[in-house]
């Protein structure tokens, strides 16, 4: 039996009207071979992920080449679900090799991209229109005119930033607000144990935005659930991280490894999987509105979604935060503690609104 979502627990996205839930079905796996799911599959996982009660669904064009677009897309259409979920894809990324006008930012690029999803979706807007990754090229303003055209013609309800600088997701929202445009609502970026890099800008640009954070990779592509083992010549385990991916092996670090040790032991105390400790330490984060999970199997689902009935203590919390801290990095050393007293003579001062 599945076990469901709270519904006390589903919360605007962001300073937005977009209502999501704790847990975003993430379908990079649907279509894709060897780690990804089957067809069957994909549709048991839909189907399993909307009966315990889950209403937000991401995707992008270049998932499987567009398969999980279609795949999606025909989940939503056969079960007539389209008003029930929040459906959300990503644009960004080269279609058309040899084409630099097929791939990127600028405004063709999105009306080309967002014709091809629409139509592999089946439907006549999206609720949620990603921008996949900062391309370096396209200006700021022109992502936000084209995405607020896009917005006033009803092809989309909203759009978020996906894989860009904090400062770029700033500047945006502060020219949207400056002039009355519609803006970014969210953040998609890689956040885990293993990666908390956006907790030195991201986070706290997001929160002074009123962006909502919803974390890719959470589990870090499988290396958090446990299924890896530390080997004398490397590591061994079945999964993404050890073929070809967009992770590699990137993981395999000894920082990363020491982490896999506490997560494991508080799993233990609590007597829970490994899995569903590492999403309810992420998930009990500020500005963390709600983590992307990708399966390939019905069993991976059904176990992060027993996720939800987690409440990690303080001790737990707090193990956990300092085995995987960031290593101090500069200028933020100078923000802390003493050097606040050095500047509010000899008190300490907390931070304002």
């Amino acid at each position: 039996m599945l076990r469901g979502m709270n519904p006390t627990a589903f919360r605007p996205l962001g300073h937005s009207g977009l209502i999501v839930g704790p847990l975003c079905l993430g379908t990079m796996t649907f279509g894709t071979p060897r780690w990804g799911s089957s067809d069957d599959i994909s549709r048991a996982i839909f189907d399993d992920y909307v009966e315990a009660g889950g209403n937000f669904i991401d995707t992008a064009d270049v998932y499987a080449g567009g398969r999980s677009e279609e795949l999606v897309g025909a989940y939503i259409a056969e079960r007539s679900l389209r008003d029930r979920l929040v459906l959300s894809t990503k644009f960004t990324f080269n279609s058309s090799a040899g084409n630099p006008n097929a791939g990127g930012n600028g405004r063709k690029n999105i009306q080309r991209a967002l014709e091809g999803s629409l139509r592999r979706l089946r439907v006549d807007s999206v609720d949620l229109y990603w921008l996949h990754a900062w391309d370096t090229v396209t200006p700021v303003e022109e992502v936000l005119q084209s995405l607020g055209e896009l917005v006033r013609a009803g092809k989309l309800r909203y759009f978020g930033f996906s894989n860009v600088p904090a400062w770029y997701a700033a500047k945006a929202a502060t020219l949207a607000r400056a002039h009355a445009l519609p803006g970014p609502i969210a953040l998609q970026l890689e956040y885990s144990l293993t990666e908390r890099s956006i907790e030195r800008e991201h986070v706290p640009a997001a929160r002074e935005c009123g962006l909502g954070i919803t974390p890719w990779s959470p589990l870090a592509a499988g290396f958090l659930a446990g299924k890896y083992q530390r080997e004398p010549q490397g590591a061994s385990g079945e999964g993404r991280l050890t073929g070809p991916s967009p992770f590699g092996n990137s993981k395999f670090t000894e920082h990363n490894w020491r982490v896999l040790d506490v997560l494991r032991g508080v799993a233990g105390e609590v007597g829970r999987p490994m899995a569903q400790v590492a999403l309810a330490w992420a998930l009990a984060k500020p500005g963390v509105s709600s983590l992307i999970l990708g399966a390939s199997r019905r069993e991976q689902l059904q176990d992060n979604l027993a996720s939800l009935s987690l409440r990690l203590s303080q001790e737990h919390l707090r193990a956990l935060d300092e085995v995987s801290a960031l290593a101090p990095a500069a200028p933020y050393p100078i923000f802390e503690a003493a050097v606040n007293r050095s500047i509010f003579g000899g008190m300490t001062v907390q931070g304002g609104v």
